[in-house]
C-alpha cells in the first residue's frame, strides 16, 4: 500500500469516527445543553490529553507570549463548540455539515487581514461560488432560519478566526501553551454554567459523554497517522467524507433526508472547498496556506488541533 492510499484510509476512517462522535452529541442534545455535554467530555478526555501533555520535553512556562490572542483563541475555541455541538443537536445532521463546509470559505477570506495573505481571482471566485452554495442550502428568504442555522454558522465563524490565530501566532508559542489554554477555557467557562443548565444523568449518558471524549482522541491519532504518510492535499479533501456518513446515520437514526437543496448547496460547498485545497497546494499562489494549515476540524476545547499535535510530535521526536 502506498503512502497516500495509506493516508486518504486513514483520514477516511478517522471522519467517519468523528461523525459516530457527532451522532452520540446529537442524541445527548435532546436532553442536555452543549455546555454539558462540553464539560463532561472534557472532564472525561482530559486525562488523555494529560499524559500527552506530561510527556512533552520542551523547556519553558505555561504563560503564553501573546496572552491577547491566546485568550481570544481560547474563547473562539469554547464559542465553537457550543455552537457546533448546538447545531448538531438541533439541525439535521447533512446540513450542520453542509455549513460547517464553509470554514475553508471563510479562512480564505479572513486570512488577508488576519495573515496579509493574497487572494487571487481564481481562490476569490471559488470563494464567492462556495458562499452561494451556503445561500442554497440556506436558502433565505424560502425557508425558516432557527437558532441552529445562526449556530452552525457561528461555529464555522469562530472556528475560522481560531485556526488562523494559531497559524498567527503557533510559530512563537509553545504547542504545550497553544493547546491547554483553550482546554482549560473550556472547562471553566463551561463549568460556570452548570449550577444554571445542569440535568442529572444517567450513568448510561454519563458514560457516552466519555464516548464523545474517546472518539475525538482516537480520531485526532488516525489524523496525525494519516499527516505523516500523505501530503495534506490528499488528506485535507477527505473530511468531506463525513456528508455521506451524515446522509446515512441521518436516515437511520432520525429519519433525516436531505432535501435537493441541502444536497446541491452541499455539492457547491465541498467543489468550492476542494478547489482552494488544491490552489493553495501550488507553491507559487500562497504564502501562508491557511486552509491546507488547519489540518482537521473546528476546535472545541475538548481535543488540541491536529497541527499542535503534529508540532508537537515533530519536537519531540528531534529531542
Amino acid at each position: 500500500m502506498g503512502p497516500n492510499l495509506k493516508g486518504a484510509l486513514l483520514s477516511l476512517a478517522a471522519f467517519g469516527i468523528y461523525a459516530t462522535h457527532d451522532v452520540v452529541i446529537k442524541f445527548l442534545g435532546s436532553d442536555y445543553t452543549s455546555f454539558q455535554i462540553i464539560f463532561f467530555s472534557g472532564l472525561l478526555g482530559f486525562p488523555l490529553i494529560t499524559m500527552m501533555l506530561m510527556s512533552d520535553r520542551t523547556d519553558g512556562n505555561l504563560i503564553p507570549k501573546h496572552p491577547w490572542w491566546s485568550l481570544i483563541r481560547a474563547l473562539t475555541a469554547v464559542s465553537t463548540g457550543a455552537a457546533g455541538f448546538y447545531a448538531f443537536s438541533v439541525l439535521p445532521l447533512a446540513q450542520t455539515y453542509a455549513i460547517l463546509f464553509a470554514m475553508p470559505l471563510l479562512i480564505t477570506l479572513l486570512a488577508i487581514p488576519m495573515l496579509g495573505e493574497k487572494v487571487g481571482i481564481r481562490r476569490g471566485l471559488a470563494v464567492l461560488v462556495g458562499l452561494v452554495g451556503v445561500l442554497i442550502v440556506l436558502r433565505p428568504g424560502s425557508a425558516d432560519l432557527s437558532w441552529g442555522h445562526l449556530a452552525a454558522l457561528g461555529a464555522a465563524l469562530t472556528g475560522s478566526i481560531n485556526s488562523l490565530i494559531v497559524r498567527k501566532i503557533g510559530g512563537e508559542e509553545r504547542s504545550a501553551v497553544l493547546m491547554i489554554w483553550p482546554m482549560m477555557a473550556s472547562f471553566f467557562v463551561t463549568g460556570a454554567t452548570m449550577p444554571f443548565v445542569y440535568v442529572p444523568m444517567p450513568i448510561g449518558h454519563l458514560a457516552l459523554t466519555g464516548v464523545i471524549a474517546g472518539m475525538g482522541f482516537v480520531a485526532a491519532m488516525l489524523i496525525i497517522a494519516a499527516y505523516r504518510s500523505a501530503p495534506a492535499v490528499i488528506v485535507a479533501p477527505m473530511q468531506y467524507s463525513q456528508i455521506i456518513w451524515a446522509a446515512f446515520y441521518g436516515a437511520i437514526f432520525f429519519d433525516e433526508h436531505p432535501d435537493q437543496y441541502t444536497i446541491i448547496g452541499t455539492a457547491v460547498i465541498i467543489a468550492s472547498g476542494v478547489y482552494i485545497v488544491l490552489r493553495e497546494s501550488t507553491k507559487t499562489v500562497s504564502k501562508n496556506t491557511p486552509v491546507l494549515a488547519n489540518k482537521s476540524r473546528p476546535e472545541t476545547g475538548l481535543m488540541p488541533r491536529i497541527s499542535l499535535l503534529l508540532k508537537r510530535g515533530e519536537r519531540t521526536s528531534q529531542d
